[in-house]
């Protein structure tokens, strides 16, 4: 059925002419977006901030999880600590060290793995190529992989459940622009790839529907002397990201995208300079973001709109209620506005709600939903 959303704009009362810019005096901006950004949007402009709440009951409510203080070194990827999932996506930690002396294949989609810390050897199907911190690797479903850590690692691994990952559309911006398909690597069958060929005992451990079968091999499976196709794995850094950016103009997450999945998306925050304009917001906006779950997994660098964050965290904010910068840094951003962000964040954003698995409960921070507070107000 061909639809159309009822887009005919309008104001009414006090208000900018342009969202994020200029405000009128003494007011706050709060944009309500449907579809993560890309729908509908209206800037409403109010007398206190949108988040100057002093006192919150019930479940929902913004969460920060120190996901350092999860225990996640397994030897196997498959049985890493499911720490936040849904339908569409499921969001594992792992933290390995040394060889992996089996491998793995996920049968119940696609697997994205980001690289927060450690380098290393991965090995797949398709060949071989190295990992460092940074790094996103693309994994096909049904691919059997493994990896030798030289340092020890941590990942963040993201599934796409039953879906597959692809690129997002760069419309007029051309297919070039915020990272050149030409940056991503793939497996190379090198002198490594061949060296790891033996006639030794190996078993593909292959997930399906959630539940583990181990196959075993009297030979390495990983014995592909050549293949051709567009189906691979791929290797991305957030280094090889250039961010779109305007002067004048906060842009908002979605201009971000790096990957598109079923129900769920990937953003990346990366180092850029600060909008220059007087009049231009230089900080994330208040906004509801009413048909999706924010979830944010901090890498590296000064979380410039965050108090009391630190790398290695996850914050999830539910839709339903308004967010933005914590008083602390949208004052700074008045009155001694930095020039350029120097951080690294991981976003997914999901259609579906989020469901928090234990191991995270029992890593909650249960002040972060008073961060927000103006300082002196209490409830």
């Amino acid at each position: 059925m061909s639809r159309n959303w009822v887009r005919i704009p309008l104001s009414e009362g006090v208000c900018s002419r342009q969202a994020h810019c200029d405000f009128p005096q003494g007011t706050y901006e709060r944009e309500m977006g449907r579809e993560g950004f890309f729908g509908p949007t209206a800037h409403l402009h109010h007398k206190h901030p949108p988040t100057g709440w002093i006192d919150w009951e019930g479940p929902l409510r913004p969460h920060a999880f120190d996901f350092n203080r999860i225990e996640s070194q397994r030897d196997c990827p498959l049985a890493a600590p499911l720490t936040l999932h849904n339908g569409d996506v499921k969001l594992r930690i792992w933290r390995t060290n040394g060889a992996m002396r089996h491998l793995v294949r996920n049968g119940d989609g696609d697997d994205l793995l980001f690289v927060h810390e450690g380098a290393g050897e991965f090995y797949c199907d398709f060949g071989h190529l190295s990992y460092r911190d940074g790094d996103y690797l693309l994994i096909p479903r049904g691919t059997a992989w493994r990896i030798e850590a030289k340092q020890p690692t941590f990942m963040l691994l993201i599934e796409s459940t039953d879906g597959a990952y692809q690129l997002p559309d760069k419309g007029l911006l051309g297919p070039q622009a915020i990272f050149d398909p030409a940056v991503l690597d793939y497996p190379r069958l090198d002198d490594a790839f061949k060296a790891q060929q033996d006639e030794q005992t190996w078993q593909i451990r292959i997930k399906r529907r959630g539940q583990i079968s181990t196959v075993t091999y009297p030979y390495n499976p990983l014995d592909v002397v050549g293949w051709h196709g567009d189906n691979s794995v791929f290797r991305l850094n957030w280094r090889d990201i250039r961010p779109l950016m305007s002067h004048r103009y906060h842009l908002p997450p979605s201009a971000h995208t790096t990957f598109v999945a079923n129900g769920f998306v990937i953003c990346t925050f990366t180092p850029r300079p600060v909008e220059s304009d007087p009049g231009a917001l230089k900080v994330p906006f208040y906004h509801n973001n009413d048909d999706y779950d924010e979830v944010l997994f901090y890498h590296r660098g000064n979380f410039f709109s965050r108090d009391n964050i630190e790398a290695g965290m996850v914050t999830l904010h539910p839709c339903g209620f308004p967010h933005g910068p914590h008083p602390k840094a949208l004052k700074k951003s008045q009155e001694d506005p930095a020039t350029f962000i120097d951080e690294v964040a991981v976003m997914i954003d999901t259609r579906r709600a989020l469901e928090i698995a234990d191991v995270t409960s029992a890593v909650d921070v249960p002040q972060y939903v008073n961060s927000w507070r103006a300082p002196g107000k209490e409830s």
